[in-house]
């Protein structure tokens, strides 16, 4: 099988708002997606990725919330669900791998309870709090088509205004139709044509 590579969906790419869908095959190739989201997670430096964050439409998301290969635990949530949100709201400071360089307080929950499957298809549950919990929340948002920017109050919105509409331009330029072109530079240019400065 060839060895999977993954680049981050960035906002606004409009995969990242569709609902992602369940897994049926627990197989090698699923295994090979985990492995490959894990490898663009920690080149990113980040603690957390979802499928649609790289994206496929799969409800699935890794993490580890030391950030660091070979350190803190690695887990692997196939078909997840939040049954249960817990304790006293709290804010605090969330970055998105597909906001580049974007900070906002997002309010949540402190604990969760959540039912999942392991690679090989074997259902788990588990109450999870703290930092972890607030990891959980944040990717499984991203499996619901809910993103950072949703989350933020409208104070941090408008502070992220220039840094949102520089995301949107930087998507749309990637929309645009390529420039054809000119043609070598060694023809000769047509009598009457003028240098540009």
């Amino acid at each position: 099988m060839t060895e999977l590579h993954y680049d981050l969906t960035i906002y606004p790419d409009p995969r990242l708002r569709v609902r992602a869908a369940a897994i049926t095959a627990f197989d090698d190739e699923l295994a090979s997606i985990v492995k490959a989201m894990f490898e663009r997670m920690y080149a990113s430096n980040g603690v957390g990725l979802a499928a649609p964050q790289v994206g496929l439409k799969i409800r699935l998301f890794v993490l580890n919330e030391a950030g660091e290969p070979g350190q803190g635990e690695e887990m692997v949530f196939v078909n997840p669900t939040i049954t249960q949100r817990v304790g006293a709201p709290n804010l605090y400071e969330e970055g998105c791998l597909s906001f580049p360089q974007i900070y906002a307080e997002v309010e949540r929950p402190s604990s969760c309870h959540v039912t999942w499957q392991d690679l090989a298809g074997n259902e788990h549950e588990r109450d999870f709090d703290g930092f972890l919990s607030r990891i959980i929340q944040h990717e499984y948002d991203h499996l619901e088509g809910v993103l950072l920017v949703d989350r933020m109050s409208p104070a941090d919105k408008a502070r992220h205004r220039h840094a949102l509409d520089e995301l949107v331009e930087d998507y749309k330029a990637t929309l645009a139709p390529a420039k054809p072109s000119k043609g070598p530079s060694w023809l000769p240019k047509r009598a009457g044509s003028k240098k540009r400065r």
